[in-house]
């Protein structure tokens, strides 16, 4: 499979705007024949925003902001996944969604809020995270600080996954920087998965985003890294490739859970 990741700028607060852009993104990487483009954390409306606003943009899962996706989807043949202020009732989540060209989608709510801001914004997720099925690859989603809990990345690799699509909106740092070069990679690694790890840029209003976005084999190495500026990657994925490095780290055969104490 070829993969491609939109590193974006968003446009803070203007749906249209942001799916305009993923849109611009989906044809480019088409051309390249990628078949799938992974965005970032509430790429469509954008991160820095005010609890109020997030409740005014948000949607359902039947709403336009995801029939606009499936619609960039079936126009460009390639799955597209890309986060999204999601509604429930009166609840609101941090949410992404994997559309695909045939109009089928999977979705996912972020688990693991960060700091005060995201809290007073959203619901954080309940459920665990699902593992489908994605053009024959076995795909996993997770968003942005929830890759930081090796034992959530650790689950979806026990449930088979080969891929996990992290759409994100690390802040500018130094420990973010950290994040994005050490933390992501040893991710893969220690799962023998592929991370797609795709980071917002640039600034909106008070926020500054690192960057850093990254697609990462399940050795660890960078099969492509972005800057700080707005930046289409893409790179091959070849799960039999790597073969051999799962058996020089069989982590997950190798397992004792009896040793373990997790709680």
């Amino acid at each position: 499979m070829l993969i491609s990741l939109y590193q974006m700028q968003p446009v803070s607060g203007d749906a249209a705007a942001n799916l305009a852009k993923i849109a611009q993104a989906a044809e480019a990487a088409s051309d390249m024949g990628a078949e799938l483009l992974v965005t970032p954390e509430l790429a469509v409306s954008g991160y820095g925003l005010t609890p109020e606003r997030f409740a005014e943009i948000a949607e359902g899962r039947d709403g336009e902001i995801v029939g606009a996706l499936c619609d960039i989807a079936a126009e460009f043949q390639l799955a597209v996944c890309a986060g999204f202020p999601e509604r429930d009732g009166e609840a609101v989540y941090n949410s992404a969604v994997v559309a695909r060209p045939d109009g089928t989608c999977e979705f996912y709510r972020k688990g693991h809020l960060y700091g005060d801001g995201e809290r007073a914004c959203f619901v954080p997720g309940a459920d665990v995270p699902p593992v489908f099925d994605l053009f024959g690859i076995r795909t996993g989603m997770l968003i942005c600080y929830d890759v930081e809990f090796p034992e959530y990345v650790r689950t979806l690799a026990l449930a088979g996954a080969e891929l996990v699509l992290v759409p994100t909106a690390l802040p500018n740092g130094e420990i973010s920087r950290r994040v994005a070069d050490m933390v992501v990679p040893t991710r893969a690694f220690e799962n023998g998965i592929f991370l797609v790890y795709a980071d917002l840029c640039g600034e909106e209003g008070t926020f500054s985003y690192s960057g850093r976005s990254a697609i990462i084999g399940p050795d660890g190495d960078e099969l492509a890294r972005a800057g700080t500026r707005e930046t289409l990657l893409v790179a091959e994925m070849d799960p039999a490739a790597y073969d051999d490095c799962r058996r020089q780290n069989p982590y997950l055969a190798d397992r004792r859970t009896g040793l373990y104490r997790l709680g």
